[in-house]
C-alpha cells in the first residue's frame, strides 16, 4: 500500500474508533462514520468488504497500538513489577477530556454487543484481551522476581486482575464515577501484596 492509502485507512479507522467508543458498533451506521470521515462510500469498500470486516480491523488496530502503549508501562525496568502494575492500572482511573480512561476500551464497550454477532469480531476481542494479560502476567512474573509482589500464579493472577478491572470498568459506565475503579485500585494492590 502506498502512504496516500495507508493514510486514507488509518484516518476511517480513527474516526471508527471515536464513534464505536462513544455509541456501539450496532450504532454507528455506515453513513454517519462515512460522513463522519469524509470520505465516499467507494473509500470504505475498498479496504473493509464489509461493517463486520471493518469493526474486526478496528478491533486490531486498537489492541495494536493499546498494546505498544502499555508494554511501555509493564516493561519499564526503572520500576518494581508491582511499580509498572500500580501506574497500568492508574491509567485506568485516569480521566482525560472529562472521559475515564476505563471508558475508552473496546473490550468493555464491544464484549456483550458482538460477541453474539460476529465471531471474527469476536475472536479478535479475544486474542487482543489475552495479549493484555500476556503483558500483565509478565509484569506479575518480574514484581515476583524482585520480590515487590507475593508469589503466586502469575497466569491466573493476571486474568482475575483483567476480569476485576473490566467488571470494575461497566459498573463505572453505570455509576458515572470513579468508586468502582477506586476500589478495584485497592483490591489490586491487596492481591498482588497478600502473602
Amino acid at each position: 500500500m502506498n502512504e496516500k492509502t495507508n493514510d486514507t485507512k488509518q484516518h476511517i479507522l480513527d474516526v471508527g474508533y471515536q464513534l464505536v467508543v462513544a455509541k456501539g458498533f450496532t450504532s454507528v451506521g455506515l453513513s454517519q462514520l462515512l460522513n463522519a470521515a469524509d470520505v465516499p462510500k467507494g473509500s470504505f469498500y475498498h479496504y473493509f468488504k464489509s461493517k463486520e470486516q471493518f469493526g474486526e480491523a478496528l478491533i486490531q488496530y486498537y489492541f495494536q497500538h493499546y498494546l505498544q502503549r502499555v508494554a511501555h508501562v509493564l516493561h519499564n525496568e526503572q520500576e518494581t513489577g508491582f511499580e509498572r502494575l500500580n501506574h497500568y492500572f492508574n491509567l485506568w482511573i485516569k480521566v482525560e477530556n472529562g472521559v475515564c480512561n476505563a471508558n475508552k476500551c473496546l473490550v468493555v464497550k464491544l464484549s456483550a454487543e458482538v460477541s453474539d454477532l460476529s465471531e471474527p469480531m469476536r475472536e479478535a476481542l479475544k486474542q487482543g484481551a489475552n495479549n493484555v494479560v500476556s503483558l500483565i502476567a509478565s509484569a506479575i512474573d518480574a514484581g515476583i522476581k524482585d520480590g515487590s509482589i507475593a508469589t503466586c500464579d502469575s497466569q491466573a493472577m493476571a486474568q482475575t486482575l483483567y476480569h476485576l478491572w473490566l467488571g470494575a470498568s461497566l459498573l463505572n459506565k453505570l455509576s458515572q464515577d470513579l468508586s468502582g475503579l477506586e476500589q478495584a485500585l485497592a483490591t489490586t494492590k491487596m492481591l498482588l501484596t497478600a502473602k
